[in-house]
């Protein structure tokens, strides 16, 4: 005879149906790295590494390459598999808007926007968002990049129920650089 909930698909199906009820995520969870697919490996990776400095932890031929800030084994994953001298997705379609990185200074932040303007990459947007100072750029491929450095909590703008107010407000370059020469 056999036991409901016996094997995995059993036990899935009666769970659902049972209302689902939305449960948090635990805090400790994190996104740990980004995969992307690019056109051209050697020219996406002469932007990670050479421009944002990045270092490379392995790389797979002339087809792929993982990345880190350190003390990871990767944070960004750079393949050409399925798009080697690819297009960008078109604007207006779905997919990855943008991804961020942290850095963990203002100072720091201020050292990438020097290495973005040493050079010569375009900016699309630069905003103070009351939580954090973010840089916003595209990639040799397109893709949607953030730079950004989160202010300390006790910080954060709050509305008057304690929740996080974020804003976006221009962020004031010239002050960021006079940060990368301290």
């Amino acid at each position: 005879m056999a036991v409901k909930g016996n094997t995995p698909q059993e036990a899935a199906a009666e769970q659902t149906q049972q209302p689902m009820q939305p449960r948090p995520i635990h805090p400790q969870v994190s996104i740990g790295h980004v995969h992307l697919k690019v056109a051209d490996l050697n020219r996406s990776l002469a932007f990670y590494r050479d421009v944002l400095g990045f270092e490379v932890t392995q790389r797979f031929g002339a087809q792929a390459v993982f990345l880190s800030a350190g003390g990871y084994h990767h944070h960004i994953g750079l393949n050409t598999w399925e798009s080697a001298g690819g297009r960008p997705p078109a604007r207006g379609t779905t997919g990855l808007y943008h991804f961020a990185i942290l850095y963990p200074t203002r100072a720091e932040l201020a050292d990438a926007l020097r290495r973005l303007i040493d050079a010569q990459i375009p900016l699309e947007g630069a905003s103070d968002h009351g939580v954090s100072e973010a840089i916003y750029l595209r990639d040799p491929d397109g893709n949607g990049v953030e730079l950004y450095w989160d202010r300390p909590k006790d910080q954060w703008p709050r509305d008057a129920h304690g929740g996080v107010a974020m804003v976006t407000d221009p962020l004031d370059l010239a002050a960021l650089l006079k940060e990368a020469a301290k």
